[in-house]
C-alpha cells in the first residue's frame, strides 16, 4: 500500500488518479493543496466531482471528509462550481 492510500479519504481508485496527475505522495498532496490537486484531476478526469474535492481537503487536514466544517464545504463548492464554467 502506498502512503497516499494511508491518508484519510484516499482509496485505491483516487490514489491511482492522483498518481496519473503526478501527485504520488502525501507530501505532494499537502504541498499542492486540495484545490490545485482537484484542478489537475479535473483536467485529466472530467468526471471527478465535489465529493473528490472534499476527500482531498479532508486528506490534507487529516479528517474524514464529512467532518469538514460547513464554511469550508461552502468554499470548496464555490471553487468546484467555478471550474464548471
Amino acid at each position: 500500500m502506498s502512503k497516499l492510500a494511508s491518508m484519510k479519504n484516499i482509496g485505491k481508485e483516487l490514489e491511482r488518479k492522483l498518481a496519473a496527475v503526478g501527485v504520488d505522495s502525501p507530501e505532494a498532496l499537502k504541498e499542492l493543496g486540495a484545490k490545485h490537486t482537484f484542478f489537475k484531476l479535473k483536467e485529466v478526469f472530467p468526471q471527478v466531482c465535489l465529493v473528490h474535492l472534499y476527500a482531498l481537503e479532508g486528506a490534507v487536514q487529516d479528517i474524514e471528509f464529512d467532518s469538514l466544517p460547513e464554511d469550508k464545504k461552502q468554499e470548496l463548492k464555490k471553487f468546484s462550481d467555478f471550474l464548471k464554467r
